[in-house]
C-alpha cells in the first residue's frame, strides 16, 4: 500500500504453513542424526542386547496385550492387566535364555564338545579331501588341535559369553527386558500430551519398532520352520534308520540361533549337522546335505516372500548390510544389521526417497 509520500509499506508476511513445515522438517533431521548416533552408540558400548531385548518385549506386550473392551476400559485396570502381562512375557523370556545358556554352556551337549567333535570328524576326513582343501588343513593331527585351541584362545572373549561373561549379558538383557516392559505399560496405559521434539522423537521409535517387528518376527518364523523340519530329521527320520548322531539337542539348538540371522544362518547350522553326521558314517553326511539342501530351497522361497513383503529387501541386499556391518562392529554388527537396514529403508521412506 502507498502512502502520501509513495512509499510502499506492505510488507511481506511469512507462510505459516511454511514456517511450520520448515520447523518440523528441521525436528525431524535433528531426531534422525540423535536416533542414528544413538544406534551406533548401542553398538561401539555393547549395549545391542538390552535394545533388541526391550524392544522384543515391548512388542510382544504390544500384540498380547487386551484391545479396549468391558472388561478392561479404565485406566487403572489395563494399567494392571498390562502389568501383568508385561511380567509374565519377561519371565517367560528370561526362562528360554537360561535354558538355552544351560545347554550351551555346560553338560555333555555343550557348545564347546559339538566343536571339538567337529574338529576331530575334519581331522579323520583329511585323507578323503580333495587336494585344494587339504591344504588349508594341517596335516599333523597335533597341529590341527594346536590351531583349535589357538582359535579358541583368540576368540575367548567371544566364546566366555557361553561362560563368565555371560551373566554380564544376562543382566543387560534383563534390564532392557524391564524398560521393555515399562514404555510398553506406559503406551497402553495412555497417551499424554507431548511437545514437538518428543513427538519426532518418538516417530524415530515407531520407525525402528516395525523395523524390527518386520525383521525378527519374521525371521523367527522362518528359524522355527526351519528348525522343526531339522529337529523332524534328526529326531524322527535319522532314527528309523537305526542311527544315533550324537549332540542333536545342541544341533536343534544351533539351528534355532543361527536361523534369526537371515542367508548367513543357515549356513553355519548345515555345516555343523553335515559335519556331525560325517563322524558317523559319510551316507549319513550325504543324507544330511541333501535334506539339509531341500530345507534351504524351501526356506529360500520363505524368506523372500517373507522378507520381501516386510521390508522390501532382496537377499543380496541384507547380505551387503551384513558383510559391512561385520566389517565395522564384527559378530554384534551382523547381528544388527538387518534391523538398522530395515530402520534405514522406513527412514528414506517417509522421506520419499525410495
Amino acid at each position: 500500500m502507498l502512502d502520501i509520500s509513495g512509499r510502499d509499506h506492505s510488507s511481506k508476511k511469512s507462510d505459516p504453513l511454511s514456517t511450520d513445515s520448515s520447523r518440523s522438517l528441521g525436528l525431524t533431521t535433528v531426531t534422525q542424526v540423535l536416533a542414528g548416533v544413538a544406534l551406533l552408540g548401542a553398538l561401539k558400548f555393547g549395549l545391542l542386547t538390552s535394545l533388541l531385548a526391550g524392544l522384543l518385549v515391548h512388542e510382544l506386550v504390544h500384540t498380547l496385550a487386551p484391545r479396549p473392551s468391558t472388561l478392561v476400559t479404565r485406566r487403572v485396570g489395563k494399567i494392571v492387566v498390562v502389568s501383568l502381562l508385561a511380567t509374565v512375557v519377561v519371565v517367560v523370556i528370561g526362562t528360554g535364555i537360561l535354558g538355552l545358556v544351560a545347554l550351551l554352556s555346560g553338560g555333555p551337549d555343550s557348545l564347546a564338545i559339538l566343536l571339538s567333535r567337529m574338529a576331530e570328524v575334519i581331522e579323520s576326513a583329511r585323507p578323503l579331501l580333495p587336494d585344494w582343501l587339504r591344504s588349508y588343513i594341517p596335516a599333523d593331527p597335533q597341529e590341527l588341535k594346536g590351531t583349535a585351541s589357538a582359535w579358541l584362545r583368540e576368540n575367548a572373549g567371544q566364546l566366555r559369553l557361553v561362560g563368565q561373561d555371560v551373566w554380564w549379558a544376562l543382566v543387560h538383557i534383563i534390564i532392557g527386558m524391564v524398560i521393555g516392559a515399562m514404555v510398553a505399560v506406559s503406551h497402553e496405559a495412555g497417551k499424554s500430551e507431548t511437545g514437538p521434539l518428543t513427538q519426532a522423537l518418538m516417530e524415530r521409535a515407531r520407525l525402528l519398532r516395525t523395523a524390527f517387528r518386520n525383521v525378527v518376527f519374521a525371521q523367527v518364523r522362518i528359524s522355527a520352520l526351519n528348525t522343526l523340519l531339522t529337529g523332524l530329521y534328526l529326531l524322527v527320520l535319522v532314527p528309523l534308520i537305526s542311527v544315533q548322531l550324537p549332540l542333536t539337542k545342541t544341533l536343534i539348538a544351533v539351528t534355532f540361533i543361527a536361523g534369526l540371522l537371515p542367508v548367513i544362518g543357515n549356513l553355519i547350522s548345515n555345516t555343523a549337522i553335515v559335519v556331525v553326521s560325517l563322524s558317523v558314517s559319510p551316507l549319513l553326511a550325504v543324507s544330511s546335505l541333501v535334506f539339509l539342501i531341500a530345507i534351504h530351497k524351501l526356506e529360500y522361497f520363505v524368506n523372500a516372500h517373507v522378507m520381501g513383503a516386510h521390508i522390501s529387501a532382496r537377499a543380496w541386499e541384507l547380505l551387503l548390510a551384513m558383510l559391512v556391518m561385520e566389517a565395522l562392529f564384527g559378530l554384534v554388527g551382523l547381528v544388527a544389521a538387518p534391523i538398522y537396514y530395515a530402520y534405514l529403508k522406513n527412514e528414506l521412506a517417509i522421506r520419499k526417497l525410495i
